[in-house]
């Protein structure tokens, strides 16, 4: 069957491709999802708190779209889990790989945005409008930076590294120097001495 050659550099099936694909995937997921689990633990803990009641309209309106934004983070994260389970033994792992992907970018924006409106939360509540709108913005642009701006660049570089290294490198051009064989002394000729006038 068609689905059992190897496809891949690593000498693969794409059954064995997909699997390993999932594994790597759910690596990844398992890191993002330690950092929604706090976030999320620590919004719904602060409703609680004494200083709450005392938020005025922007505050508790940021902290009503941060909260939803880390349980849609969650959400997204943990949905390959409920997709492959859902779709187990049924030939599906190639989409299941793709669709969970798409999934996992999603979230990875998603929890961008809620760490955003964390930071932009508290800093408002501790030190001003100004100064949590500049630490939400920053929060932001860092995030954009790290996980949008820099694998881009990591990218590029690899194939511009790729480029260079399938260019062939022209061998070292070496002047060679022709030697011409002198001419045979004819029979009786004497041979000439070296001019002594300067040239």
């Amino acid at each position: 069957m068609a689905d059992h050659r190897p496809c891949t550099a690593r000498n693969e099936t794409p059954l064995e491709r997909a699997d390993r694909n999932f594994g790597e995937l759910l690596q990844e997921l398992r890191v993002t999802q330690t950092g929604v689990q706090i976030l999320f633990a620590f919004l719904l803990t602060l409703a609680f708190t004494q200083r709450f009641p005392s938020l005025d309209t922007f505050q508790r309106a940021t902290y009503v779209t941060t909260l939803l934004l880390a349980v849609l983070a969650a959400a997204l994260f943990t949905a390959p889990a409920a997709l492959h389970r859902s779709l187990f033994q049924r030939g599906a792992k190639a989409r299941i790989v793709q669709v969970s992907s798409r999934l996992a970018t999603v979230g990875m924006g998603v929890l961008v945005l809620a760490f955003t409106g964390s930071v932009l939360l508290v800093v408002d509540v501790t030190t001003g409008r100004a100064g949590g709108v500049a630490a939400g913005a920053a929060t932001l642009l860092v995030c954009l930076g790290l996980w949008g701006l820099l694998p881009r660049l990591v990218r590029r570089a690899g194939l511009a590294e790729e480029r260079r290294t399938a260019q062939p490198h022209p061998a070292p051009s070496s002047k060679r120097e022709v030697v011409r064989p002198r001419a045979a002394a004819r029979p009786g000729a004497s041979p000439r001495e070296p001019s002594t006038r300067p040239r």
